[in-house]
């Protein structure tokens, strides 16, 4: 299964401070690369703003970008405040070795390109920069693959799906919960505590195995039914399930939900 998530704006409006923000952002790009999600979708919802959005779009993509690369692409800037104290996704692409006598005949790293002195280079966080003769641009972030080791390194430029592993997400946008649902192509979880029980829609996801799946969350203040109405119940190719069935909380917090439902999922579609 390739699995995306849609999260609203709205995610971050029952923490009041910029610190639980960033803790809670940290919390779902952790849940995202534990179970390998592909893509994140923010969308608009009415209780969100530009401010949140923004908070949540760039702190989960300086979170999936590997530590040696940060400096180069992210300025300082208040978004980032308190990125110092969260943790790290450790995912393959966050290769920590900065030792150009370690890399080896194969290895595949993250680097950015960059323009000195009248010609490009990639610095992928090495003692040296590696020529680069690629089309792309300075400050382009791009993947590469040794074709000999240390010390007389040349690359390939290689695309995501070509690293055979979980490389880290992608964070997009959609101006509405409806737009992103009416253009999403293949199926869709949608979950609510209103939904049938997991229990009861095991040959769903025996169906949806090996499929390209979405899977939104609502709000802290509304769920999928408030956001979309009942449009909800035209969306194609679509369930909306159940997964804390009989839960004795009030309610249970976003990141609790990602984390608990990417966790089933990933259970019972591996069955």
């Amino acid at each position: 299964m390739k699995l995306s998530i849609a999260i609203p704006d709205s995610a971050l409006v029952d923490e009041s401070t910029q610190m639980g923000k960033t803790m809670k952002i940290s919390q779902i790009a952790r849940a995202c690369a534990i179970f390998q999600v592909s893509t994140i979708y923010l969308y608009h919802e009415a209780g969100g703003s530009e401010h949140e959005m923004s908070l949540l779009r760039t702190t989960l993509k300086y979170l999936e970008t590997p530590q040696y690369l940060r400096r180069l692409l992210y300025k300082k800037m208040n978004e980032l405040k308190f990125a110092g104290s969260l943790s790290p996704l450790k995912i393959p692409s966050h290769v920590v070795t900065a030792d150009s006598r370690k890399i080896k005949l194969g290895d595949v790293r993250e680097g950015v390109v960059v323009f000195v002195r009248g010609e490009k280079y990639v610095d992928a966080g090495l003692e040296q920069l590696i020529p680069y003769y690629g089309k792309d641009q300075e400050g382009k972030r791009i993947i590469i693959r040794f074709k000999d080791g240390f010390p007389s390194f040349t690359v390939n430029q290689i695309k995501k799906e070509e690293t055979h592993q979980y490389w880290g997400y992608e964070v997009k946008e959609s101006s509405s919960l409806s737009a992103l649902v009416s253009s999403w192509g293949s199926y869709i979880i949608f979950t609510s505590r209103k939904g049938k029980i997991i229990h009861k829609a095991q040959k769903y996801f025996e169906e949806i195995a090996n499929e390209n799946v979405l899977v939104v969350f609502g709000s802290p203040k509304r769920g999928v039914h408030e956001i979309m109405g009942k449009a909800l119940h035209n969306v194609q190719r679509s369930q909306i399930l159940n997964f804390f069935h009989d839960q004795a909380t009030e309610t249970v917090r976003l990141e609790e939900a990602m984390l608990g439902t990417l966790a089933i999922l990933n259970i019972l579609t591996h069955k």
